[in-house]
């Protein structure tokens, strides 16, 4: 219906207009690309951070690691109630984060909380939230 109106050279750049619409549609799923050039690398790093764990399935691997001090990923599966792939990702963020480290023992990936970039991420928080002095003037 459309191509009735438009015909020849216009319905083609119509089409590649088209095309390039859904190609961004799908390849910038993330509401457009963020500048991190403009921000310091500490503020890059601290929202890397916080984006890593900003999902609860996440916290929740995170807290199971801190009460057992070490895990094997199934115990996640019983424990959280999600799918092995699922829990798999997640794992696969945290450690991309350097939240944990695995180590292989067997047919397994026995997960635990890193312990040096944990007192790194905590001191980076700690900084964030111990720069705010609460003031008369704020509503």
């Amino acid at each position: 219906m459309v191509r009735l109106f438009i015909e020849g050279a216009k319905y083609k750049i119509y089409l590649v207009i088209k095309i390039f619409i859904v190609i961004l549609r799908y390849t910038n799923r993330d509401m457009g690309i963020t500048r991190t050039d403009i921000f310091t690398e500490r503020q890059n790093k601290l929202a890397l951070m916080l984006k890593a764990i900003a999902h609860p399935a996440r916290i929740a691997i995170l807290q199971h690691l801190i009460k057992t001090e070490a895990c094997i990923c199934g115990d996640l599966v019983d424990e959280l109630g999600l799918a092995q792939a699922t829990i798999s990702q997640h794992l696969k963020e945290l450690k991309n984060a350097g939240f944990i480290k695995g180590t292989i023992e067997g047919n397994s990936v026995c997960y635990c909380i890193d312990p040096k970039n944990w007192a790194s991420y905590k001191k980076e928080l700690d900084v964030l939230f111990g720069s705010y002095k609460p003031g008369q003037g704020c509503c």
